[in-house]
């Protein structure tokens, strides 16, 4: 590979660390190239990708970015797991697919610059996703002006009853 190449593949590594949000190294020693590809159709369903390049070209790349804290990592068979949106789904694809090969290895994580252990990789892979998420804040949001209709509408309510049970205690009285 020329210097031209290298250059090449840098600036475009450097372009997707720059977009990534979470980014994960791992360590893909003795996977099969089928299971590999299995691990890429699944982030690709997330919007995220695995890159494997060499530890140099990526320590390069990495730098000026918000994943710089991870170049430390960058040792031994890399391969970097960049997510550019959620990073709850990649997360749980992630480790899913760690729990099933044992050969797989995750490192370390960083997210939008943030360095993650793998403990609290597995925490947010725990997570619910955004969509959950979103849904439960909306049901929040909408309990308060629901639970406010209901107390203002309680005290008219019970002036109504109460004048109902003097109508009728009038009424069986006789007068």
């Amino acid at each position: 590979m020329n210097r031209d190449e290298k250059s090449a593949i840098v600036s475009e590594l450097n372009d997707s660390f720059s977009r990534a949000k979470f980014t994960v190294i791992t360590d893909y020693c003795g996977l099969t190239v089928s299971e590999l590809e299995e691990l890429r159709s699944e982030l690709r369903k997330c919007d995220s990708e695995i890159r494997v390049a060499k530890n140099t070209l990526l320590k390069k790349a990495v730098t000026d970015t918000d994943s710089a804290s991870l170049s430390d990592e960058f040792t031994g068979t890399t391969a970097v797991v960049m997510a550019y949106a959620d990073p709850v789904s990649p997360a749980k694809a992630l480790t899913k697919f760690a729990d099933g090969h044992a050969k797989f290895k995750i490192r370390c994580a960083a997210l939008e610059g943030d360095k993650l252990t793998i403990g609290d990789l597995i925490a947010l892979s725990k997570l619910p996703s955004r969509e959950v998420l979103l849904g439960q804040l909306l049901s929040v949001l909408n309990a308060v002006p629901t639970g406010l209709v209901q107390v203002l509408s309680a005290v008219p309510r019970t002036f109504l009853y109460g004048l109902r049970a003097i109508e009728e205690q009038k009424e069986q009285t006789g007068n």
